[in-house]
């Protein structure tokens, strides 16, 4: 058994990790409140959105829309979205696991390449050979510390230009979908090339009258809506990392209460074994003396 000031030290510890715990699960919360009305506020309209993006592509030919083209996939890009921090349960691992486990099967016959946005992506794939740095769009592994519409739309930007250059067949994003604060889903989205909407109803309303013409809805409407994809997925992802962070924390904090009151007992169990020893010691010299 550990002496007293072992137990004692281990309790100290321990109570000293509860307040960092309890802090960081009160930021968090904090945190997600803002991040949570952001999602839920832009989720609707990006995924009305998308349908009609959908709908739309479903009706223009591959001279009017490059972003739906579909080729022949050699070249794929993965974006692995993960936070700046840990202490997030497996929130990062998740998508890390997702990421490797696609290199590994399905992207396997593609030439794979890896954009990562947050630090423990590019902590993990920054070294791969396969990983991208696009020039010119400022760092994406650091996107978490300002995260806004404009720095979201550079990288955007970047993947439709290099997807219309044919540089690239295919570009899906990886990332957590904010279900509540204790539950996040990994999703593998595809951004590029657009799916058209070939259900009933979809891609037969070819019966579209557009306003403006079909050429500024292309040069306009399309891009926009590709950006609010991304940043929805963005938002989706920093809203993800406040609960998963907040539920961590709480679970850590819990853990650290119990286990400082069973040292606690441990320890009140060794002061009383200790006492009645001397007392013990006591007595029996006292009867040493008398006899």
């Amino acid at each position: 058994m550990a002496n007293l000031k072992e137990i004692k030290n281990r309790i100290t510890s321990i109570s000293s990790t509860m307040q960092i715990t309890s802090a960081m699960k009160m930021v968090s919360a904090a945190k997600l409140k803002r991040a949570q009305d952001a999602i839920t506020q832009m989720r609707p309209y990006a995924e009305k959105l998308q349908e009609i993006l959908g709908n739309l592509s479903a009706t223009l030919d591959l001279s009017e829309n490059a972003y739906s083209e579909q080729r022949e996939v050699k070249n794929a890009y993965i974006i692995a979205v993960t936070s700046n921090r840990g202490l997030c349960g497996g929130f990062n691992n998740n998508v890390i696991k997702k990421v490797n486990a696609l290199k590994a099967g399905e992207y396997a016959q593609y030439n794979t390449k890896i954009i990562s946005i947050g630090k423990k992506a590019n902590d993990v794939f920054g070294k791969d050979a396969l990983n991208v740095r696009p020039e010119g769009i400022g760092a994406a592994e650091d996107m978490f510390n300002d995260l806004t519409f404009e720095r979201s739309s550079e990288v955007a930007q970047y993947l439709m230009d290099v997807f219309a250059a044919g540089s690239v067949d295919k570009v899906v994003v990886i990332y957590n979908k904010f279900k509540n604060a204790a539950l996040q889903e990994v999703m593998e989205e595809q951004f590029l090339p657009i799916v058209a909407n070939d259900e009933e109803g979809g891609a037969a309303a070819g019966d579209y009258i557009f306003e403006p013409s079909k050429s500024e809805i292309v040069e306009d409407l399309l891009p926009k809506s590709l950006k609010i994809q991304l940043f929805k997925a963005l938002l989706d992802s920093h809203a993800s990392e406040h609960g998963a962070r907040m539920t961590a924390m709480h679970k850590a904090t819990d853990n650290a209460g119990e286990l400082k009151r069973d040292l606690t007992l441990q320890y009140n169990k060794a002061r009383q074994a200790a006492i009645t020893n001397e007392i013990l010691e006591i007595v029996g010299g006292a009867e040493a003396l008398n006899g």
